[in-house]
């Protein structure tokens, strides 16, 4: 067994994730369920081994001294890698996601007629959300790759680590590792006026220093895309909001207003016939819904979204209706997804 087999099985067998943990077989995520495959069980020396043979000297000094590590990973004419290596219970461990080799377009993953509209746009701020491997990376990879391609820009882009590998076409990409090429989101930020950029894509607003000045670059002329661990739109601006102190606040919500072009709130699911599809959430900065932000009623924003659907705005249930009307997931699935209400009304039709 070597780590190189391991992630091409990955590669191999459509994968999203490789996971090595002691006392199991190499574990691989596909369409979202964990399964366990036969290569046999990893003990902490295999798992030292495996891990330790993708490293090169400065990565195992920074593993072995901070125990946890993220970086990308290339598997020649294979495909890329995301991988997170760490400790559990004393003993080494290993996540990696599989990158796929080609960009996709933003009609491959069936992203709203509206988005496109966002993307013309000179500046502002354009944030997907979703939990963890809900698949922002995909979405924001396929929204640089519309500007890439249809706009004379240079796009600056800050990632932790790289995932997937652009090449410059009508517009100029530079990739910006943290860590290698440098050392922190908030420190790239404050430079990266000096660039001379169009469009900044910030792998993810972490902290206050890094979401007051991907804020400010939207402010000033910038379209930034960036991402948050948030569920839905309302939520996100709830959490960008509350990382500031009280007495910011409501500063933050009158930049945010000014901004703010659009959210993507996204949820992977089952996909009819094997594989997974996105359902999206898409808020768009309208003038109502600058009011409801300046004015801090943030509950009333999912009724602009339910009343919005002709300004091109969905809400999650819409979607999943769209998507089940389709027959691209089945009815357990949208119903499991939708708030409780309309799950009720369409059990009942």
């Amino acid at each position: 067994m070597t780590i190189h087999e391991l992630l091409k099985a990955a590669v191999d067998q459509k994968a999203s994730d490789l996971h090595l943990m002691i006392g199991k077989n190499p574990i691989l995520r596909i369409d979202g369920n964990l399964t366990e495959t036969q290569y046999g069980v990893v003990d902490d020396k295999l798992a030292a081994e495996l891990i330790y043979s993708m490293l090169s000297p400065q990565q195992k000094e920074k593993y072995d001294t901070e125990r946890e590590l993220d970086f990308s990973y290339e598997l020649q004419n294979v495909a890329r890698f995301r991988v997170n290596i760490h400790w559990a219970q004393n003993a080494p461990g290993l996540v990696a996601r599989v990158i796929p080799d080609t960009i996709p377009t933003m009609e491959d993953i069936i992203i709203p007629d509206a988005v496109f509209k966002m993307l013309d746009e000179k500046q502002g701020l354009i944030l997907v959300t979703g939990p963890t491997g809900q698949g922002k990376s995909t979405t924001m990879a396929a929204m640089l790759e519309y500007i890439n391609t249809t706009k004379s820009s240079n796009i600056v882009t800050l990632e932790d680590p790289i995932e997937f590998d652009f090449t410059s076409k009508k517009s100029i990409i530079k990739q910006r590792e943290i860590g290698t090429d440098t050392l922190t989101f908030s420190g790239a930020l404050k430079r990266i006026l000096r660039q001379d950029p169009n469009v900044i894509m910030v792998g993810e607003m972490r902290d206050l220093e890094t979401i007051a000045a991907t804020i400010i670059l939207a402010e000033t002329g910038h379209l930034v895309i960036s991402t948050l661990h948030t569920i839905n739109a309302a939520q996100t601006i709830e959490r960008i909001i509350d990382v500031f102190p009280p007495h910011q606040q409501a500063e933050i919500r009158f930049q945010l207003a000014t901004t703010l072009n659009g959210i993507i709130s996204q949820r992977l699911l089952p996909k009819t016939g094997g594989g997974r599809i996105a359902a999206r959430e898409l808020l768009l900065n309208t003038s109502a819904t600058a009011n409801l932000i300046r004015e801090n009623k943030l509950a009333q924003i999912k009724s602009v979204l339910q009343t919005s659907r002709d300004a091109g705005m969905v809400t999650m249930d819409q979607s999943l209706e769209e998507l089940l009307a389709k027959n691209l997931i089945e009815e357990s699935v949208a119903q499991a997804y939708m708030s409780p209400f309309q799950a009720e009304q369409s059990a009942s039709e």
